[in-house]
C-alpha cells in the first residue's frame, strides 16, 4: 500500500468519481490513476468502487470504510509536514479561508490587514461560496478554515466555534413610508415587497422562520447572496431590503435609511469552522484570535476536547459572545 495510492482514491471521491478531472487536479494521467487504484483493491481484497464499463459508478460500503481512514492517514501526513515547516520557520506557510460574501465584505478586512501586517510571509488565499461549498471545503481539507452562518452545524468533521451574534436592520429610500415609523412590527413590513438573501445565506432560515411564526407571507421579490446587490436593488425602488446590519455602512450608503430589526428576528451566531485534527500552526491560532479575540488557545484546545465528546458549546457555554 503507497501513500500515492490513498491519495488517488480520497481525491477521486472528491471529485464525483470523475478520474479525468482527478488526473487533472493531480497532474498525472487518467491510466495512472486507475492502475493504482486496481492495485489497492487487489491488495486489500475488496472493491473501493463499483465499476460500469471504465467508468467508476459509486463507491462500495468497504470503500467508505476506506476512504474514511484514508482521509485521516492524509491528514497526518499533512500534519507532519506542517509540523516540520513551523519548526523551520514559524512566520512562513499559507492560510486559506472559505467565507461568504457577508463576511469577506464587512467583516474580514480589518482583520486580514492586521493578520497581513503580522505575518507578511504567509500567504492568505479567500474561497468564497455558499455556506454549504465552504464547509464542504473544509472537511475536504481545501480550506483551513470556514466561515458562515449557516451549514456548519450539519458537518460533524468540523470543529465549529461561535464568533459573535448579529441581527438584521431593513434599508429602504429615505422617503420610504416605513423611515417615518418610530418602530416597526412584521406586520407593517409585510406590507411591502422584500429584497434579502438567497435562503442558505446570512441567517436567511430565521428570517422565513419569524415571519410564518406570525403567520404572515412575505412577499420576496428579489433574493441575492450579496448584500451590496440587495442594497442596488432597494435603491431602484424593489423593495425593502432586509440584510445583516453589519453590511449597512452610514457613509457609502447615505443615501438610504437603515431601521433596527433586532426586535423582529432571532440572533444569529457567525462561526469559524476547521477540520477536526487539524494541526494549528502559530498564525493560525493568531488568526483566530484576531477574528474572535475569545478564541485563545486554551478555548480552542477546549472545543476540539469539547467536539469528541458530543458539542462544541459546552465549551463557550460560561461566554458572553459579542454583538455585530
Amino acid at each position: 500500500m503507497k501513500l500515492q495510492q490513498l491519495r488517488y482514491i480520497w481525491e477521486v471521491a472528491r471529485h464525483n468519481l470523475n478520474v479525468s478531472q482527478t488526473a487533472q487536479s493531480l497532474y498525472t494521467s487518467q491510466p495512472g490513476i486507475s492502475k493504482q487504484i486496481r492495485l489497492l483493491e487487489d491488495e486489500l481484497g475488496i472493491e473501493i468502487f463499483t465499476r460500469s464499463g471504465k467508468h467508476l459508478t459509486r463507491i462500495t460500503p468497504a470503500g467508505e470504510a476506506v476512504l474514511a481512514l484514508a482521509g485521516e492517514v492524509l491528514q497526518r501526513v499533512e500534519s507532519i509536514k506542517k509540523t516540520a515547516q513551523e519548526h523551520r520557520d514559524p512566520s512562513k506557510g499559507t492560510l486559506a479561508i472559505g467565507t461568504t460574501h457577508t463576511q469577506a465584505r464587512y467583516v474580514l478586512p480589518a482583520v486580514i490587514e492586521a493578520f497581513m501586517q503580522r505575518y507578511p510571509n504567509v500567504a492568505l488565499h479567500m474561497h468564497q461560496g455558499t455556506p454549504m461549498q465552504i464547509a464542504e471545503m473544509a472537511v475536504a481539507g481545501s480550506v483551513d478554515f470556514a466561515i458562515a452562518t449557516e451549514a456548519l452545524e450539519l458537518f460533524s468533521d468540523l470543529v465549529m466555534m461561535p464568533c459573535y451574534r448579529w441581527n438584521r436592520a431593513l434599508v429602504v429610500k429615505r422617503d420610504h413610508p416605513l423611515a417615518r415609523l418610530e418602530s416597526l412590527t412584521l406586520e407593517q413590513v409585510a406590507q411591502y415587497p422584500i429584497v434579502t438573501y438567497v435562503f442558505g445565506f446570512t441567517g436567511r432560515s430565521q428570517l422565513d422562520e419569524a415571519f410564518a411564526a406570525s403567520g404572515l407571507t412575505p412577499k420576496v421579490v428579489f433574493t441575492a447572496a450579496d448584500a451590496d446587490v440587495i442594497k442596488t436593488y432597494v435603491r431602484l425602488g424593489l423593495g425593502v431590503g432586509i440584510i445583516a446590519s453589519m453590511a449597512y455602512d452610514p457613509n457609502q450608503d447615505a443615501d438610504l435609511v437603515a431601521l433596527d430589526a433586532s426586535n423582529l428576528f432571532a440572533w444569529s451566531t457567525t462561526r469559524i469552522g476547521y477540520r477536526r485534527g487539524t494541526f494549528m500552526r502559530e498564525y493560525m491560532l493568531d488568526f483566530l484570535q484576531l477574528f474572535a479575540p475569545h478564541l485563545t488557545r486554551e478555548r480552542v484546545i477546549e472545543a476540539e476536547a469539547a467536539q469528541k465528546n458530543g458539542s462544541v458549546d459546552l465549551a463557550f457555554a460560561d461566554l458572553d459572545l459579542p454583538t455585530r
